[in-house]
């Protein structure tokens, strides 16, 4: 085992908090995950986490070492991304995160062409519509609708994308055509709602005279998945707000309808998340401007 992969595991255990997670992340066992630890323990002669049989915690001396270890990493990771930029031929597995709705309709399209161009490249897709945590998932980029809670991370902006409230025509037969927000909340319509746990009530941020205004609505509804939601609003069961590119063909092919069209949903940001170092990496900043330029053209275009 070299002295590099202890550190990479530690670095990992510290981030995870949990040896089994990072064996996990790092596809190695919980037992050389520990073994790995216990040798840089040794070589170091200090302790690098305290560990009970329910929680491993780092010591102070761990705290202090895993600053220079991220450096040292980064360090690593730099010069092998100088050769292999030298050489022009990125290797090895990019992690990478979308929305659903983003992940299948924009981005999964484009790997195949992306891993034609480099071949030595492994693409590792995980499509999910939660808030994922880059550091803790060991995620290279995510791209995201909306706006980041963490602010140590950098963004990189792709578009302001349009959205829209739609029901089928089943529902307005059966509840109306609501023209603004604030019939959809005074006729108490059912509302599809995309939330999360922990997450706060729906509120959806409408385009009123007086500028944006957040609504409270309400409904019996909801999912953590976007594509869940807008199968039972095309069965009949409510009012959702999508990005408009997800729901263009079914809007004009008459499946969906626009609602509260006085009120319009204010748009919402498309970006790409990263962590600084990790754009050192070639293969990441290759498969981010692959992406963004693609994507860029066809909302111009209007294509999506």
């Amino acid at each position: 085992m070299s002295y590099l992969d202890n550190i990479r595991t530690f670095v990992r255990v510290y981030e995870l908090g949990s040896m089994s997670a990072a064996g996990r992340d790092l596809r190695i066992s919980p037992a050389v995950t520990s073994a790995r630890i216990s040798q840089l323990e040794e070589h170091l002669s200090v302790r690098l986490f305290r560990r009970t049989t329910r929680s491993l915690t780092p010591t102070e001396q761990g705290k202090a070492f895993y600053s220079g270890a991220c450096e040292v990493l980064a360090s690593v990771q730099k010069a092998e991304a100088d050769v292999v930029q030298i050489t022009d031929n990125p290797k090895g597995s990019l992690y990478v995160a979308a929305p659903l709705g983003v992940g299948r309709r924009l981005i999964a399209p484009l790997v195949p062409e992306f891993l034609e161009q480099y071949p030595e490249v492994n693409l590792r897709l995980r499509l999910t519509d939660r808030k994922v945590d880059l550091t803790v998932e060991g995620l290279d980029l995510a791209f995201f609708l909306g706006q980041p809670e963490d602010s140590n991370l950098r963004i990189r902006k792709i578009a302001d994308v349009d959205r829209v409230l739609c029901a089928s025509p089943d529902y307005i037969q059966a509840r109306g055509n609501p023209a603004s927000g604030y019939d959809l909340v005074a006729d108490n319509h059912e509302c599809l709602s995309l939330r999360f746990p922990g997450a706060s009530e729906s509120q959806w941020p409408l385009t009123t005279e007086s500028g944006t205004e957040r609504f409270k609505v309400s409904g019996r509804f909801e999912s953590d998945d976007g594509d869940v939601l807008t199968d039972w609003a095309l069965s009949g069961q409510g009012v959702v707000m999508k990005p408009l590119f997800e729901v263009r063909e079914l809007i004009d092919s008459g499946q969906l309808i626009p609602v509260a069209t006085d009120t319009p949903p204010e748009p919402i940001q498309m970006a790409c998340l990263y962590i600084h170092r990790k754009l050192q990496d070639p293969k990441s900043r290759l498969f981010m401007d692959f992406v963004i330029e693609r994507i860029s053209k066809a909302f111009a275009a209007n294509s999506v």
